[in-house]
């Protein structure tokens, strides 16, 4: 899949490819000048982007597969935060070590998706303190996947919206829980990012980009994990922004929505950010 990106040097649209590091070398086909565009995105969220693109585009079972591919990646991500969230915690100030630490540890693990999800139970358990109950064949969805990927089967497209929204209620819910803890994850991203910066050759524009796409709301909500749709004004936390009772209030008191299920969650992040995809192209 590609995205689009301005040439610094000509101002001419370039059809980008994403790359698996979120790092792009590019060459202008039209003006030949060279420039870098860092993507600030994690895998997981172009995985969810790309199959949100193929399921408005009508490719359902493609659809799935990134969704699938998405999910799996988060619950790396979701590890890596821990860890380094947890190595901060304990004091150690030598982040490199502890990602280098974290990486060669992950390659016991990089081609086994079972041990993935055991490490993403363990994580959970260690950071919430509860048992990770999103981790039964049922919450995952696990069978549909698997007639989808591995039997050919050929979905229909409500039930690829069914297991969209199911994905996304997941890591939705999971990245809320994260909140700050997300950042230690993000760092190391910046820092992949500052190594190939640093390589570049004399000449070479760095452009880096932040692409919309689901989840951006959650990621960069407030340390208390506010939901969609609820602002604060400058200065004022999502305590502080509530409304105070009052003698009318208290006799009319107005009722609370109903929250919404994962359906009407996924249709609603459909609808405000979907159209932002449509950059992107096969």
């Amino acid at each position: 899949m590609r995205f689009p990106a301005v040439c610094p040097h000509c101002q001419r649209e370039v059809q980008v490819e994403f790359t698996d590091s979120a790092v792009h070398d590019v060459t202008c086909p039209h003006c030949a000048n060279r420039f870098c565009v860092f993507v600030r995105k994690q895998k997981f969220e172009v995985l969810f982007d790309l199959g949100t693109r193929a399921l408005m585009d009508g490719y359902a079972r493609e659809a799935v597969a990134s969704f699938a591919a998405a999910l799996e990646r988060f619950f790396e991500f979701y590890v890596r935060s821990f860890a380094l969230e947890r190595a901060a915690l304990q004091g150690q100030t030598d982040f490199d070590g502890a990602a280098g630490i974290l990486e060669s540890t992950w390659r016991h693990v990089s081609s086994q998706s079972e041990r993935q999800v055991g490490m993403m139970a363990l994580a959970y358990l260690l950071r919430e303190g509860r048992e990770p109950d999103f981790l039964t064949t049922k919450a995952l969805g696990a069978d549909f996947r698997n007639r989808v990927i591995h039997r050919g089967y050929l979905p229909r497209r409500e039930e690829v919206d069914t297991y969209a929204a199911r994905v996304f209620a997941l890591i939705d819910r999971l990245l809320g829980e994260l909140g700050t803890g997300a950042a230690h994850a993000e760092l190391a991203q910046e820092r992949l990012f500052a190594a190939h910066l640093a390589g570049l050759p004399d000449g070479t524009t760095a452009i880096f980009e932040e692409h919309p796409g689901m989840f951006r709301a959650r990621r960069f909500a407030g340390a208390g994990g506010e939901k969609l749709g609820v602002k604060n004004l400058p200065g004022q936390s999502a305590r502080a922004s509530a409304p105070t009772p009052s003698s009318s209030a208290q006799s009319s008191p107005v009722k609370a929505a109903a929250p919404m299920n994962d359906a009407q969650a996924f249709q609603k992040a459909l609808k405000e950010r979907g159209p932002l995809l449509k950059g992107l192209r096969k």
